[in-house]
C-alpha cells in the first residue's frame, strides 16, 4: 500500500488562495491516479479532483471547476491541489486518495470506495 501525507491546509479569507499537496511513498507512486476529496462537519466525504496516473487527464466536481487544478510531479511522488477564490463553502478536511487499481482512469470520477490508500486529513478553513 502507499502511503499517503497532506500538507498545505490553513486559514484563509474568502477570495484567497492555498496549495494542497500530498506526498506517496510505498508502492509505485505513478502507477496510480489520484484523487482529492473533502469532508465537511455532518456531511459525507465528496469528490473534488482527480490526476491520471501520468498526469494526462484531469477531472473536476461541478463545485470547483475552474478555481481549483489538480496536478502531480511523479517524480517527487507528490500531487498537489491549487485552490483560487476560495469560499466559505470550501471549508472542509481534504484528503488525498490513491486509486486502488493501477493504470485505471474513471472517467465520472473517483469514489471513496475505489480508493486504496488514504491521507491523514488536512482543514482548510475559509472565513468570510
Amino acid at each position: 500500500q502507499v502511503q499517503l501525507v497532506e500538507s498545505g491546509g490553513g486559514v484563509v479569507q474568502a477570495g484567497g488562495s492555498l496549495r494542497l499537496s500530498c506526498t506517496g511513498s510505498g508502492r509505485t507512486f505513478s502507477n496510480y491516479a489520484m484523487g482529492w476529496f473533502r469532508q465537511a462537519p455532518g456531511k459525507e466525504r465528496e469528490f473534488v479532483a482527480l490526476i491520471r496516473a501520468n498526469g494526462a487527464n484531469t477531472l473536476y466536481a461541478d463545485s470547483v471547476k475552474d478555481r481549483f487544478t489538480v496536478s502531480r510531479d511523479n517524480a517527487k511522488n507528490t500531487v498537489y491541489l491549487q485552490m483560487n477564490s476560495l469560499k466559505p463553502e470550501d471549508t472542509a478536511v481534504y484528503y488525498c486518495g490513491a486509486d486502488h487499481e493501477a493504470w485505471t482512469w474513471r472517467p465520472i470520477g473517483l469514489d471513496p470506495k475505489d480508493v486504496g490508500s488514504w491521507g491523514q486529513g488536512t482543514q482548510v478553513t475559509v472565513s468570510s
